[in-house]
């Protein structure tokens, strides 16, 4: 049976304290009602549904648990995540996935700008689409985006992959498309199932980077 906190009565710093404590792997938080900071920092193998909307940062720097927000995210959401799987039922606001090393977040949603920005290991599986400037700077981990894409999208990409089923309004710097191979249908498959989405990895479009930022070139002094 899963403990319950409400924060309606209780504040968010008892529940994330109770949270870094083994007494208790299951968990449910109900009145969140845009609470910042919801489920940060855990380190134990616990399960936590969220019953409602949060605001910033919800999850951040997970390890190990699995949070699911029954409802929309704030700014951050899964910011710095380890390890472990965050899942947004609904959307989720800017910087999705931001900086996180590990783990698998979900939204089934749409995110909005920045998604994955700096990300450097996480896999990120959106089931709408997501806004400008998605994957920013990504330097490793894989996103997939099963709507369509917003403006930039992959600006200056170190390693990090992306996945796209729609549209893409426009590549940032040194992003471009690449060919889908077969262990990148393989990978995909993987990805999508983890996920729980059912689309078909033929009808997504691979991008990464271009490769040409790695390196000072003086015939481009004048433009640095």
């Amino acid at each position: 049976m899963a403990t319950l906190i409400d924060l309606a009565e209780s504040p968010v710093r008892e529940l994330n304290q109770a949270l870094h404590s083994t007494a208790a792997t299951s968990w449910r938080v109900l009145n969140p009602r845009g609470a910042h900071a919801v489920a940060c920092g855990i380190r134990e193998d616990h399960t936590v549904d969220v019953e409602g909307h949060v605001g910033y940062y919800c999850a951040g720097m997970n390890q190990h648990a699995t949070v699911t927000v029954h409802g929309n995210a704030g700014t951050g959401v899964a910011e710095n995540m380890m390890s472990g799987t965050v899942r947004v039922r609904g959307n989720a606001s800017q910087s999705a996935g931001a900086t996180a090393h590990g783990g698998l977040l979900v939204i089934d949603g749409d995110a909005s700008a920045r998604c994955g920005i700096s990300m450097k290991g996480v896999d990120i599986v959106v089931g709408g689409g997501v806004g400008h400037m998605s994957a920013f700077m990504g330097q490793a981990g894989r996103l997939v985006v099963c709507g369509d894409a917003g403006d930039a999208l992959g600006d200056s990409l170190y390693e990090a992959r992306i996945y796209v089923r729609g549209t893409v309004k426009s590549l940032g710097a040194d992003c471009v498309e690449k060919e889908m191979r077969a262990e990148h249908l393989a990978e995909l498959a993987e990805l999508l199932k983890a996920a729980e989405r059912e689309e078909d990895p033929a009808d997504f479009r691979r991008y990464g980077s271009a490769r040409q930022l790695y390196h000072f070139k003086v015939a481009n002094m004048t433009s640095y």
